[in-house]
């Protein structure tokens, strides 16, 4: 029987990466997105190419009965969930004295409360079958902090903490919890950025260049496999040595 994997905010950058890499390595596929778009559909086909299935579920992971809606989809359509991949994301990047409120509050609850919400949701029905592997999208801003990101590293170093303590709930269950950290990623975040600025970025970098989606979707790959089966609790800085 084939594995399945969940993806949350898969229809670009990272997310979408991710979605196509595990279903080339031969995981039937669900993705989630928020709004529907024509990226959604380019990523359904590009899934559906390999061979694999794809459930494309709408639903914001910052609503707990969206979550759980989805869930139950998977489950009525797969029967069971072997891998989630907590990715879903947004920035509100701004300094902290010139942060709303609602700027603060939003970026943490699609980063880190729907990390929560769709972790909640799936880990019953691993823990049923005593078997699985959740990846959780953190960030380098999680461990080193970054000026105009509070509400952003807030949310990535908040991913870290649940990923450590969750490991240690789940772990006689067989079901491994690790997270990654990339640094500078090229994606449609980072393409708003200077040519100029991006060159500075690249010379902080020991291996002096940014990072692409597929290096993070390697790690997704290796961390959902059996290869990883004594790993758990980790995080697994994808960022060309920049935080050494």
């Amino acid at each position: 029987m084939k594995k399945t994997a969940l993806i949350t905010g898969a229809t670009r950058g990272i997310g979408r990466q991710i979605a196509i890499t595990l279903a080339q390595a031969g995981y039937d596929i669900a993705i989630n997105y928020r709004k529907e778009n024509e990226e959604l559909k380019n990523t359904k086909q590009e899934i559906e190419q390999t061979g694999a299935k794809c459930l494309s579920l709408q639903g914001d992971v910052s609503n707990y009965e969206d979550c759980e809606k989805i869930a139950k989809q998977i489950i009525e359509e797969y029967g069971k969930i072997d891998v989630l991949v907590n990715n879903a994301g947004i920035t509100k990047d701004t300094l902290l004295m010139r942060m709303k409120k609602e700027d603060f509050e939003d970026v943490i609850n699609v980063n880190l409360v729907g990390t929560y919400n769709m972790t909640k949701n799936i880990i019953p029905y691993m823990m049923k079958n005593r078997t699985g592997r959740i990846i959780n999208i953190s960030s380098v801003v999680g461990i080193s902090g970054n000026a105009g990101q509070a509400n952003y590293a807030a949310s990535k170093a908040g991913i870290i903490g649940f990923t450590k303590s969750l490991a240690k709930e789940v772990g006689s269950r067989n079901i491994l919890v690790n997270s990654i950290a990339p640094g500078f990623i090229e994606t449609a975040m980072t393409d708003v950025l200077k040519e100029e600025i991006k060159e500075e970025i690249a010379k902080t970098i020991p291996l002096k260049r940014m990072g692409q989606a597929q290096d993070v979707a390697n790690v997704v790959k290796f961390l959902a496999s059996e290869e990883s089966s004594y790993i758990t609790g980790q995080v697994i800085h994808v960022d060309g040595g920049m935080l050494m």
